[in-house]
């Protein structure tokens, strides 16, 4: 007996969604996304802030996108994130539709319907895309796990402690000072 085929879905059913259907697709299976909560957009602007902040004085090439905005990983069609915030350093890799190819930072923001996603799903697919740094902000928990994929290193902080960024030396965040 033919075992049935699950199907693989493109960038372009993405595309095909009714407006205001939020998805990601990950090697061709799409993922619905759940709207944010307010405290999910309040970190997510502080924290934009402060990176784009420290980028633009210290006259930095980086570029900080926030959702929705597309990554398209791996160069391909059957990648498509919306991180909730991207720093891109490559401008080549920047075009009218967003990121083709790794950001060298992402962070994401933890809701309760996306956990396996981003601490599972999202955390192998960054890594196996050449993300230099992703960080998984859990709000319910007031921690941050941070993967520096260059150097094969985990940590977790809490959001009172100044959590170093790797790919800026100099610079660290420490959530509890932000308005959030």
């Amino acid at each position: 007996m033919p075992q049935s085929q699950e199907r693989i879905y493109t960038v372009e059913d993405i595309y095909a969604l009714p407006n205001g259907t939020r998805a990601e697709l990950i090697d061709g299976q799409i993922y619905y996304m759940a709207p944010p909560s307010r405290k999910h957009q309040k970190i997510l602007l502080s924290l934009s802030r402060v990176i784009s902040d420290y980028i633009d004085k210290n006259n930095g090439a980086c570029e900080v996108d926030i959702a929705p905005f597309s990554v398209f990983l791996n160069e391909n069609d059957k990648n498509y994130v919306e991180p909730d915030i991207s720093i891109i350093c490559d401008q080549n890799k920047l075009n009218d539709k967003g990121c083709v190819g790794a950001p060298d930072w992402i962070i994401e923001i933890v809701s309760p319907s996306s956990k396996r996603m981003d601490y599972m799903i999202k955390l192998f697919k960054y890594r196996t895309a050449g993300v230099r740094e992703y960080w998984i902000v859990d709000p319910d928990k007031d921690r941050i796990t941070l993967y520096n994929f260059e150097k094969d290193d985990i940590a977790e902080f809490s959001f009172a402690d100044d959590i170093p960024v790797s790919i800026y030396p100099n610079f660290s965040i420490n959530l509890s000072k932000l308005n959030i």
